[in-house]
């Protein structure tokens, strides 16, 4: 009993620290690199911290209700669940245009660190390859313990997290105060484009919809939900606001990677570290590595939901393909910032709105966990 318990990661269950953890790697992906620019283009001055506070809460409030349902799901599966409240083919549909945007989400990952390491780190290299070799390890990774790949989580995001508070501490020194002024100028109309842009950078918390049939107690998952959503959040109005007082508004718009670009500006004291953007990118890779893995690991997860004879390898050599070929679509950044969008846009309607429409035919039929 005693070995057991020393032993505490040796189940397959997770808790609520592991959830949260999850939430938050796979929100703090690709997106925040790009999100202060595409902000910024949308709003004026500063005022792009409502856009951000805005998506944030929608975030948090979309969460929580599917965390509420993940404990009516408890080990039974979202499938099963769905198919009880609006029949087998019905409930089938819906797990696969689940399936369909966590596809698009890992393509969306592998085909972004595609394009910023080439233009960060391998210049000669065509982007084709660089997709082609992490995709590989993505799927190596999907291929072996899913409790592993969530664990990784605890490894990593401290890590991640601590690289991007250095970043932003190093930047104070170049920070600027009056380049946030004037404040609230910004119309509705530039608020709401730019909490729509920002809601690219939040979706990804979908994915306890399946997680949530690992955990050990599902009650708890609301509150982990919006734990994970929190960090996420206040970390972009941190960078956000960062960005703007060293770039400006004005510059901000026109720099593709302005989080990259703010490590490469970073001055640090005694000068006993040269290309510290190297090192950020390096362990941002870290996160990325998770976020697709999550999102591929949950394709191949509502799939075999759906199809139980089909084994996890199978689907593995199925989608890797589908995800190579999909990433590869888009052919410039503008064709693949549209693919990002349409992504989202599909999300929040397959992965949140469905789910929470669900959720809410369960209370009003009484469905009990």
């Amino acid at each position: 009993m005693s070995a057991m318990k020393w032993f505490e990661y040796g189940n397959n269950l997770i808790g609520p620290r592991e959830v949260s953890f999850s939430v938050s790697s796979i929100i703090v992906g690709v997106g925040i690199l790009t999100m202060p620019r595409l902000i910024a283009e949308s709003t004026e001055s500063s005022d792009g911290w409502i856009s951000i506070a805005i998506a944030g809460a929608a975030a948090v409030l979309f969460g929580w209700i599917l965390a509420k349902f993940c404990v009516l799901l408890q080990d039974r599966g979202f499938y099963a669940v769905a198919a009880e409240l609006v029949s087998a083919p019905a409930a089938a549909a819906i797990t696969v245009c689940i399936s369909l945007y966590f596809m698009l989400y890992c393509a969306y990952e592998v085909r972004a660190i595609a394009n910023i390491s080439k233009q960060y780190i391998f210049d000669r290299t065509p982007v084709e390859y660089i997709a082609l070799a992490f995709l590989l390890v993505v799927a190596y990774a999907v291929s072996g313990s899913r409790e592993g790949i969530i664990r990784l989580n605890m490894l990593f995001l401290p890590l991640v997290i601590v690289i991007a508070l250095a970043v932003l501490i190093f930047s104070i020194g170049i920070f600027d105060y009056n380049d946030l002024k004037p404040f609230f100028i910004t119309d509705w109309h530039g608020i709401t484009k730019g909490a729509l842009q920002t809601m690219s950078s939040m979706l990804g918390f979908e994915a306890i919809l399946f997680y949530s049939t690992m955990m050990e107690k599902p009650k708890k998952a609301p509150q982990a939900v919006v734990v994970g959503l929190l960090i996420p959040v206040l970390f972009y109005l941190v960078i956000y606001m960062i960005c703007v007082g060293v770039f400006t508004h004005q510059a901000l718009m026109e720099i593709t990677y302005p989080v990259i670009e703010l490590a490469k500006e970073a001055q640090i004291p005694g000068e006993f570290f040269e290309r510290f953007e190297s090192l950020f990118f390096t362990i941002w890779i870290m996160t990325i590595f998770n976020t697709a893995c999550m999102a591929f690991d949950v394709t191949v997860y509502a799939l075999g939901s759906i199809l139980k004879r089909v084994g996890k390898m199978t689907w593995i050599l199925i989608l890797c393909p589908t995800i190579y070929l999909a990433c590869m679509l888009p052919r410039n950044l503008n064709e693949f910032e549209a693919f990002g969008m349409y992504m989202t846009y599909f999300g929040a309607v397959a992965a949140v709105l469905v789910p929470c429409l669900l959720y809410a035919l369960a209370k009003l039929r009484g469905v009990k966990p």
